[in-house]
């Protein structure tokens, strides 16, 4: 019994480390794909983003991977900074699903946007990658 016991220990240590690196995983991609955002990495969004993403605007607009990264490409969206102020990580299997709220400073269509998003993004495992596969978010009041 007190094998028994002990196994199931070591296997639920390791299953939270397991989540933790996961967890510790997809923060890290996503916090590549705010930088990369900013700074114009196209390299980084291509291998954070999904081909099939959808990603939807807080103004109720979405793109598709392809569009996004041409918009940012073209200046239609020109992100100044993006600062995460909260995030909570949740891990099922090979999906992951952020809550967060971010702080956004960018031109969007020539219109200055300094505002507060509460967000949802889910990104899935694609083989060691964690690629993002849908974003929405909403503006939070002022």
């Amino acid at each position: 019994m007190k094998y028994a016991l002990t196994l199931s220990f070591l296997l639920l240590i390791q299953l939270v480390r397991a989540q933790s690196a996961d967890e510790k995983a997809v923060l890290d991609a996503e916090k590549q794909r705010f930088d990369a955002q900013v700074s114009k990495n196209y390299a980084v969004l291509e291998k954070v983003l999904s081909n099939d993403l959808v990603y939807t605007h807080s103004h109720g607009g979405s793109d598709t991977k392809q569009s996004y990264i041409q918009s940012i490409r073209d200046g239609k969206s020109k992100y100044d900074a993006i600062d995460m102020e909260e995030h909570k990580v949740r891990i099922y299997g090979n999906t992951a699903v952020i809550n967060g709220v971010c702080m956004v400073k960018a031109v969007s269509n020539g219109e200055t946007i300094n505002t507060h998003l509460r967000y949802t993004d889910v990104y899935v495992r694609n083989g060691k990658q964690w690629q993002m596969v849908a974003w929405q978010s909403l503006k939070l009041p002022n």
